[in-house]
């Protein structure tokens, strides 16, 4: 198998720790707003969940194209509706900061030092649903050392459209088989095969806190498979 060019990484679960984060911060806000009643747990998974469903309305046209803080907040909010918080006595400040929530994800134990290995031979850039603000304010905090910050507001549309693949690989000035997406999601790296990528699946079992991934039925035989990025760097020769 022929080495790519450039390595191109999923984010949220493939480096950073998103579940966790999101548990701290909101068990942090749902006490200040009085409602320590609420499990944080629950609440991150019921936030994430609303997390394709809100790209998928960009994705087909149904609205216009807005980074990802916006669909983090108006999510946010809609989370804390069905579970009968009343979101306009919130203060405005409290709510941005929570959904800033996810530009505080911790990396993976192996991450830093993988993407160190790994950068040292290949180009590493992000290919990411988050905004550029958010992936910048994020690898400054976790050390995160990208060549460059790409993704959907780079290319203005959301994964698993096949163009947010294709249009990285031509901002790049490479060929899609050229480009690998290294990513913990079987959907993620189906949609990147599709449009012609190579394929990394780094294995993220507690990505949902242990639950079975919802994508498992995806998998196939990527092109390299391992259960970190230090592992992902052996295999590379990096």
């Amino acid at each position: 198998m022929p080495n790519p060019r450039v390595l191109a990484f999923d984010v949220f679960g493939t480096v950073v720790d998103w579940r966790s984060g999101i548990i701290r911060e909101s068990q942090r806000h749902l006490a200040t707003i009085g409602r320590p009643d609420i499990d944080a747990a629950a609440f991150a998974d019921a936030w994430r969940s609303h997390y394709q469903p809100a790209m998928a309305a960009v994705r087909d046209g149904k609205r216009t194209f807005v980074i990802l803080d916006v669909l983090h907040r108006e999510t946010l909010e809609a989370v804390l509706a069905d579970r009968d918080v009343d979101v306009q006595a919130i203060e405005a400040a409290l709510l941005e900061d929570w959904t800033r929530a996810w530009h505080r994800l911790d990396p993976w134990p192996d991450a830093v030092e993988g993407l160190t290995r790994l950068k040292a031979r290949f180009p590493i850039v992000t290919l990411s649903n988050g905004n550029i603000a958010l992936m910048l304010n994020m690898a400054r905090r976790a050390g995160l050392p990208w060549d460059a910050i790409l993704g959907a507001e780079v290319t203005r549309t959301y994964k698993p459209s096949a163009e947010a693949y294709t249009t990285t690989a031509a901002i790049l000035d490479i060929l899609p088989g050229e480009l690998c997406l290294v990513a913990a999601h079987h959907s993620d790296l189906g949609a990147a095969r599709g449009a012609g990528l190579l394929t990394a699946y780094v294995d993220r079992p507690m990505e949902r806190g242990g639950a079975p991934a919802p994508d498992r039925d995806q998998q196939e035989a990527w092109e390299w498979q391992t259960d970190s990025l230090i592992t992902l760097a052996e295999q590379l020769g990096c």
